[in-house]
């Protein structure tokens, strides 16, 4: 079984511009996908979704619709980098052959404050995103 490679947010958005048959693949839930922002042309697929927080039973399966070719180089993205450690790891499992989880995540770790988006992350880092 292949490693799942962690990247930063640089050397992933290097690599989806290396492969234009790489996916973006954002598994945060729909609210934070839609009001914090997400990366240009990511594809959403939530791993859990607010209230209850459970993990997505149709997950895998909706991945496997979009990305039917278990080869496919697929950048996964949470907030900071946990969430999508898991939903690598459930590809993984799935087959998935060729992933990598963004360390960083979209918003980055939390500051001494408590704040994200300060220390790191998919938008500190400049890359492209927009919200809505």
């Amino acid at each position: 079984m292949n490693e799942i490679r962690r990247l930063s947010p640089q050397e992933s958005w290097s690599a989806l511009q290396a492969d234009e048959r790489a996916v973006l693949l954002d598994v945060r839930a729909t609210l934070e996908y839609g009001f914090v922002g997400h990366p240009i042309g990511a594809v959403h697929v939530p791993w859990k979704e607010w209230p209850l927080w459970q993990v997505s039973p149709a997950f895998v399966e909706t991945v496997r619709r979009l990305v039917p070719d278990t080869d496919t180089a697929i950048f996964v993205l949470c907030r900071s980098g946990q969430r999508s450690l898991d939903a690598a790891k459930a590809l993984q499992e799935a087959g998935y052959s060729n992933l990598s989880n963004i360390e960083e995540g979209f918003e980055g770790s939390l500051d001494a404050d408590k704040h994200r988006g300060t220390l790191g992350g998919w938008r500190f880092h400049g890359l492209p995103w927009e919200q809505g």
